[in-house]
């Protein structure tokens, strides 16, 4: 009997080790999370207006395995739960924020669990890099059979801005393949300002083939958060420049849980390589007094701002070519 449970926990841990180990099939339409011809339904209603046809977008979503009691370092993609959050959670909520900029693209991947970024030595490291890979094979299939020679905007938030910036220097940074680069969106991580050798720090609206990134924190820091953004490269994702106030006014809407725009609702700070807001203005504002951070908002906090300038910078860049 002994040798029986022996065998069965081993056969389950190499069964186990042999699914993290296989490369996933990018040429599987259900890996993708997002594909220009088969948008979620929910993602499909957020969309406002026409996509540009000649440019596409590839997202790639934030943590979601945030669990300090989950032993995994690493969520197959086949975890049905986890599926359910992506596509109801950053997929709604912050990939439709590019969706009339382009084509959009999103992999599933096997994402790191949060405590890999305070692990990195004893694991962290690994675990990181091993969601690299998925989103670096997902990369080069779409470059292969999707891209046709269109512009690329990268879009992504936290772990998603993590994986972007290491497809950049891989990929783009001071290669052929950065002439097609319309911009990078890669905020929710800390980037130096010289990140890239040759990918810039965009400080114009309108710019095209850089970065832009951001930290969204109230005024009175998170200090546990903060020290991962001071000091950092920034812009205002109001303004789309390095002005250190926008009046409320200017904010063109943040996108809640109910599906719905408020804008006006926020004067916008630059401080030390960070952006704080005011206390949001809208009718569910007392949440906001129970959160440490705004990171979780990085991106829909901003979204219909995101929206106007990804198209401005999709435009722009195909008036150029």
């Amino acid at each position: 009997m002994k040798h029986r449970v022996l065998l069965f926990f081993l056969l389950f841990f190499l069964k186990g080790l042999s699914q993290q180990s296989l490369k996933i099939d990018y040429s599987i339409p259900s890996n993708w999370a997002l594909m220009p011809d088969r948008y979620p339904v929910s993602f499909q209603k957020m969309i406002k207006g026409e996509e540009q046809d000649s440019v596409d977008v590839f997202y790639v979503y934030p943590t979601l395995l945030l669990d300090k009691e989950n032993p995994r370092w690493n969520i197959d993609i086949d975890d049905s739960v986890f599926r359910e959050k992506i596509i109801n959670s950053p997929i709604k909520f912050q990939a439709s924020a590019w969706a009339n900029a382009g084509k959009l693209y999103a992999p599933f991947y096997r994402q790191a669990h949060i405590r890999a970024y305070s692990n990195l030595e004893n694991g962290g490291r690994d675990s990181l890099l091993f969601a690299y890979h998925d989103v670096r094979a997902a990369f080069i299939y779409y470059l292969e059979h999707f891209n046709k020679g269109r512009g690329i905007i990268l879009a992504g938030h936290s772990q998603g801005s993590t994986h972007l910036s290491l497809l950049i220097k891989e990929f783009f940074d001071g290669k052929e393949l950065q002439n097609q680069l319309v911009a990078a969106y890669i905020p929710g991580i800390g980037f130096e300002r010289n990140e890239f050798q040759t990918i810039p720090l965009m400080t114009f609206k309108d710019q095209t083939g850089g970065f832009v990134t951001w930290n969204t924190h109230k005024k009175k820091l998170d200090q546990r958060t903060a020290k991962w953004h001071l000091g950092k490269a920034v812009i205002n994702p109001v303004t789309w420049d390095t002005t250190s106030f926008a009046a409320r006014q200017l904010h063109k809407g943040f996108l809640f849980s109910n599906e719905r725009l408020y804008d006006q609702s926020f004067n916008t700070h630059l401080a030390n390589g960070v952006v704080w807001i005011s206390t949001p203005h809208f009718p569910y504002r007392y949440l906001a007094f129970t959160m440490d951070n705004y990171h979780v908002g990085d991106v829909n906090l901003f979204w219909e701002d995101i929206r106007q300038n990804a198209i401005l910078r999709s435009r722009n860049y195909l008036r150029k070519k």
